[in-house]
């Protein structure tokens, strides 16, 4: 049974629980699990030098061993602990750790192979969040962990959709609150000459491209994932999810729908419920959205989801690869 904790940050002082986060990192450090909120959304976390805890995040998650787990850490010196970083990583760190971006680089051997899937790099990031950094802090040790909910499902943004999902199967829960951006972090591949995105995320591809002299960017499905976020379908409803244009719905004979739109609209009544991601269009509001927007319509029987493609641009490129994939074939998945 969960011990779980609510640990409600303060506005003024952002502080969190001392005694909460105590109680965390002794479990972490003795091969338990812990769930606790990100920037991006909530994570599963073990200690990243254990196989055996690791080995338990699979299990609970049911996540198939081939996909990579991110490593948490602190701060640049405990990222340097778990992976070799070439020279063009330390201005991408400086600019945007702590944040929504994953390096992946070639890894230590403190990083068991379970971690990364049998390859030889890691990805790591620094969280920006409070709990997750006085937890990553007080442990001493990074922590793996992918989001906190079954493999393949619509990621946690929020502590009671790890609460629903996860109750019986992990060792305690922390609360901080909604998750701010709501979608996973951009992954960014520095193991070749070239740096590559892997999975579009938090961090815009035109912000790195604002800093690097050359830039690939991968979007693509991988039956071998090099980092989260490469298979098929992922973060995906268990209502039947099409991306439709708006003016080319098929309502005859379409049973109970839910629309998923950027922007208000005006047919609502063609629908049993309408999603708004944003009232002004706002694409850091609509990220934030997004994940909460699906669960509450995954959880009404609805025959089919209609979601509108918004523009792929900043974190629209995001929201889309979030929405194909969980519009994909129903095999695979990554959480």
């Amino acid at each position: 049974m969960v011990r779980e904790v609510l640990l409600v940050l303060s506005r003024n002082t952002e502080k969190s629980d001392r005694k909460a986060i105590a109680l965390a990192a002794r479990i972490i450090l003795s091969g338990g699990l812990v769930a606790f909120p990100t920037e991006t959304v909530y994570g599963l976390g073990a200690d990243a030098e254990n196989p055996l805890a690791v080995a338990r995040v699979f299990e609970v998650k049911a996540r198939p061993r081939i996909d990579p787990i991110i490593v948490h850490v602190s701060d640049i010196d405990m990222a340097q602990q778990y992976g070799v970083f070439p020279q063009i990583a330390y201005s991408v760190m400086e600019k945007f750790w702590p944040g929504p971006l994953t390096l992946v680089v070639p890894k230590k051997s403190s990083v068991p192979s379970i971690v990364t899937a049998g390859l030889g790099s890691v990805a790591i990031r620094i969280p920006a969040h409070p709990v997750a950094l006085d937890l990553i802090r007080t442990s001493g040790r990074g922590i793996a962990a992918p989001s906190a909910n079954p493999f393949g499902y619509v990621s946690p943004t929020e502590v009671q959709h790890v609460a629903e999902q996860l109750s019986e199967s992990v060792d305690m829960i922390l609360d901080g609150g909604p998750c701010a951006i709501g979608l996973e972090s951009t992954i960014l591949s520095l193991t070749g000459e070239i740096p590559c995105i892997l999975r579009p995320g938090g961090t815009s591809v035109e912000d790195l491209a604002s800093m690097l002299h050359s830039l690939d960017v991968r979007n693509e499905i991988s039956k071998q994932p090099q980092a989260p976020g490469q298979l098929e379908r992922h973060y995906a409803t268990r209502t039947p999810l099409e991306i439709v244009e708006e003016g080319h719905e098929e309502m005859k004979n379409s049973g109970r729908l839910g629309l998923l739109s950027l922007n208000p609209v005006s047919c609502r009544d063609r629908y049993e419920v309408v999603e708004i991601l944003s009232d002004s269009g706002d694409m850091r509001e609509a990220a934030a959205n997004l994940f909460r927007s699906l669960r509450r319509m995954d959880v009404m029987k609805l025959d089919r989801i209609i979601a509108r493609p918004v523009p792929e641009k900043g974190l629209g490129i995001a929201i889309m690869d979030r929405l194909r994939r969980c519009a994909a074939g129903r095999k695979g998945a990554d959480s």
